[in-house]
């Protein structure tokens, strides 16, 4: 087995694999068809923001209850029936878009009922991958092949989805997702997977939920981490929702050009994914989070004041490889070093500080955009992008000091030899 691959050896990862990348090419479509139908039928950039705030909010609000009731559930459970309630959202905005009657209310609420049931789905997906590759000793490369999956299809749906809609119209955006939640299902249904730890359930979720914010929290190398995931996740993750407005306004293009420019942060953050899996440990990701920061920072920036799509694109595939390698270099490390107890609401604080705080970024985007220009503020998100990034190497020396002790008690560097060694 490749090195980069070798989670693909475990069967029940193989299938979660294979399931949730038709379904995620699936969600990618939806996502493009909404955004799209929202700027043609309003022409509001504040919308747009809306829109992508209705989508993320219930990730910062649901996520850590959620991520204690994962710790207590069967996962697997968990994630098969978020995603059918998903497929029945689907289905209803399918309905909707082909009767006609449409509205861009219709849309945003679609996106938070999507919102809530991905804020419950995602910490378990998140969990579940220990269980799907039988331990640790796997994890690392799972968890990169399942960024390098999702990113893959935030590569091919936005593409896909701009050619669909260009083609076949919003409503095949729609009705080609709603096909792709039956194979996550089906995936989810073949499994055979073995027990995993949960949680006891005769404890407060309360002091279960605070157990997991002292453990993320009150250590400095993932405090520091998720602190600056949620900067990146504030000030950078939120241009996708602006992207409509370069697509029509500044590139003058239609629905495909929108593709291509989702697409290529999605393909930036594939490239990063490889890179990932291609570690052969966890050691010295603290260290590249400076530098992943930054090149999102700058990138977007860049990108801000570009006028030329064939020059936008490079830029805004370094600024999607600089966003999902902090996301996934971060979750990495977390799912390394967690206990398994704590794992759910570790992972939900981690959706949280990537995904939680998105929405209050694109909604706070939208709104300024309204009043100085999205150029102008995808530029001053890109300036705070690289701000952050700054402070946080300024951290670097102490964060090396206290993750040290951690990595040498899971064997990941060596322990200083005491006296009497040979």
């Amino acid at each position: 087995m490749i090195h980069g691959l070798r989670a693909l050896q475990h069967r029940d990862f193989r299938l979660f694999f294979a399931g949730q990348g038709i379904s995620q090419i699936g969600i990618w479509l939806q996502l493009i068809a909404t955004s799209w139908l929202i700027y043609r039928l309003s022409g509001s950039t504040f919308l747009l923001g809306l829109s992508a705030f209705a989508l993320q909010i219930p990730f910062l609000v649901l996520a850590p209850v959620a991520g204690v009731w994962v710790d207590r559930l069967d996962r697997r459970r968990v994630i098969a029936i978020t995603n059918s309630i998903a497929l029945g959202q689907s289905l209803v905005m399918l309905a909707l878009v082909a009767s006609g009657v449409v509205a861009p209310w219709h849309l945003i609420a679609g996106n938070l009922v999507r919102g809530v049931v991905a804020a419950c789905e995602a910490p378990a997906r998140q969990t579940l991958l220990v269980t799907l590759v039988r331990g640790k000793a796997d994890l690392p490369n799972a968890i990169a092949l399942n960024s390098i999956m999702m990113n893959g299809a935030r590569f091919v749906g936005p593409l896909v989805g701009g050619m669909v809609i260009a083609t076949f119209g919003e409503v095949a955006g729609f009705a080609l997702n709603s096909l792709t939640y039956l194979a996550v299902l089906a995936a989810l249904y073949a499994m055979r997977l073995g027990p995993s730890h949960r949680a006891p359930r005769d404890e407060s979720w309360l002091r279960q939920l605070a157990a997991g914010l002292r453990y993320a929290y009150g250590f400095l190398p993932t405090r520091s981490a998720l602190l600056l995931l949620s900067a990146v996740g504030f000030f950078a993750q939120p241009y996708q929702s602006l992207m409509p407005y370069f697509a029509k306004d500044v590139f003058h293009g239609d629905s495909h050009t929108l593709g291509m420019l989702i697409g290529a942060g999605g393909l930036g953050a594939s490239v990063g994914m490889i890179y990932l899996a291609m570690r052969p440990s966890i050691r010295g990701l603290l260290s590249l989070l400076a530098w992943t920061s930054a090149i999102a920072g700058a990138s977007l920036a860049a990108f801000s004041f570009c006028t030329s799509l064939w020059i936008s694109l490079p830029l805004i595939t370094l600024t999607g490889l600089g966003i999902m390698l902090t996301a996934a270099a971060t979750n990495t490390v977390l799912q390394s070093i967690v206990p398994d107890e704590l794992r759910g609401r570790v992972a939900s604080l981690y959706v949280v500080s990537f995904l939680g705080v998105s929405p209050l970024g694109s909604l706070a985007a939208g709104w300024i955009a309204e009043r100085i220009g999205p150029q102008a503020t995808l530029a001053a998100g890109g300036a705070c992008g690289l701000a952050a990034a700054l402070l946080y190497a300024i951290k670097l020396p102490a964060i090396r000091r206290e993750i040290r002790p951690v990595y040498q008690d899971l064997g990941i560097v060596p322990r200083p030899p005491v006296d009497g060694d040979q």
